[in-house]
């Protein structure tokens, strides 16, 4: 590891406790959350922090549903305080509209989403259903695929999201039990180092300042709703320089570093999937294993989901002949999400690639490295081909006939 210019302790422990810690690590004001699984661990352990009193007087909220812990998050956000909350799945889903509410009062609220499957049929295990559902409410978010990156990306989220250029708020995604519940080895920062990155929270017309009445929520109709949506749009889009800088300064921190997108021997692949999740690691010794046979293979990660880092890709697989997008969520009458932003890609820079769609893991479906190989292999017949040679989507390990369409 690079020399780095903040110590660093070694521990094990999963995806949640990570999270947790860098929440108390923060000096976070408040928590509000209702526990849902497999997020409940975040909060639990943060609640323990406070009860123990460890918590640098942090206060939490344990409210009736997780739409009232955004709405509590909102409420102590608008106040001046530095807040954060946790959930995932159905919490996920009833907390869409004060999603909503909270980008649009442009409040920093950090949100570390466990993503899980969204009923019917109820499955608790892992996908991106969730976060899916609100890549269009207005936050960044950002991917996480280890315990680690869980830890680091919290501290970027609050730095960024707290920018007085950003004021946004940011959700940190992880994939539900493969990261979660996964212990791993952390490196983790002292008390003093982790604040220290961070700072003081900075507040921006706090309603708790009564010299300076503020008013937040306002009614706009016709007149400026288009205006007010179209700044709050333009600093989302303008917040991936501030991101980027913040992973820089995380780097030289930490000796840790992250980029909007995530490659792994693009320069010369000819053929290369992108992701996100854990499966980038499981990607990764199936491009090694692939490599050592001759193969001119790569992978590419999403780190940054929204604002989504369009020139990062375009610069990724410029490359390559074929192209494989992986979707861990059904599309639902139509081609997947990631899959829809790299065709967007393609188009917005004159690019012609073979491109693939493939759904995977839903509901916590296991994908090997023979699933991923056998998607090299359908991308490597497209560029011997000339051409796409297989249907655009297909599914993968999926129980019964492989289902194809499109």
């Amino acid at each position: 590891m690079a020399n780095t210019k903040a110590n660093q302790t070694r521990v094990v422990w999963d995806g949640n406790m990570a999270a947790a810690q860098a929440l108390r690590q923060a000096q976070v004001d408040v928590v509000a959350a209702y526990p849902i699984t497999p997020s409940t661990p975040i909060v639990q352990n943060y609640s323990q922090f406070v009860a123990d009193g460890n918590a640098n007087d942090g206060e939490f909220v344990m409210v009736e549903s997780e739409h009232s812990a955004m709405s509590a998050c909102v409420g102590a956000s608008a106040g001046g305080g530095r807040v954060a909350t946790a959930t995932s799945s159905q919490g996920y889903a009833l907390m869409v509209e004060v999603l909503y509410q909270a980008s649009g009062m442009r409040l920093p609220i950090i949100m570390n989403v466990v993503n899980r499957a969204l009923a019917s049929p109820l499955n608790i295990h892992g996908d991106h259903s969730d976060m899916y559902l609100g890549r269009d409410a207005g936050w960044i978010n950002l991917c996480a695929y280890s315990p680690q990156e869980v830890y680091d990306l919290n501290f970027i989220a609050f730095k960024t999201g707290e920018d007085l250029n950003v004021r946004l708020p940011v959700a940190i995604n992880q994939d539900g039990f493969l990261t979660s519940h996964t212990a791993e080895v952390v490196e983790h920062f002292s008390d003093e180092d982790a604040f220290g990155f961070i700072g003081s929270y900075v507040g921006k017309n706090p309603m708790l300042d009564g010299e300076n009445p503020v008013t937040y929520g306002a009614q706009t109709e016709g007149e400026w709703h288009f205006e007010h949506k179209m700044r709050q749009n333009h600093a989302l889009v303008n917040s991936l320089d501030t991101i980027r800088a913040n992973f820089k300064k995380y780097a030289e921190f930490s000796g840790r570093e992250y980029h909007p997108v995530e490659t792994y021997l693009t320069d010369d692949a000819e053929e290369i999937i992108v992701c996100m999740g854990s499966v980038f690691g499981t990607t990764q010794i199936t491009v090694d294993q692939l490599r050592a046979s001759g193969r001119k293979v790569g992978l590419v990660g999403i780190r940054v989901w929204r604002p989504f880092p369009k020139e990062d890709l375009a610069a990724a697989i410029k490359n390559a002949k074929s192209i494989a997008a992986l979707d861990r969520s059904c599309p639902m009458g139509t081609t997947g999400a990631l899959y829809n932003e790299v065709a967007a890609v393609l188009v917005e820079n004159g690019m012609s690639k073979n491109l693939l769609n493939y759904i995977y893991g839903l509901g916590g479906r296991d994908t090997t490295t023979e699933h991923l190989s056998g998607i090299f292999s359908d991308l490597k017949a497209c560029s011997d081909a000339g051409k796409r040679t297989k249907p655009v989507v297909q599914t993968i390990n999926l129980r019964g006939k492989m289902l194809s369409f499109y």
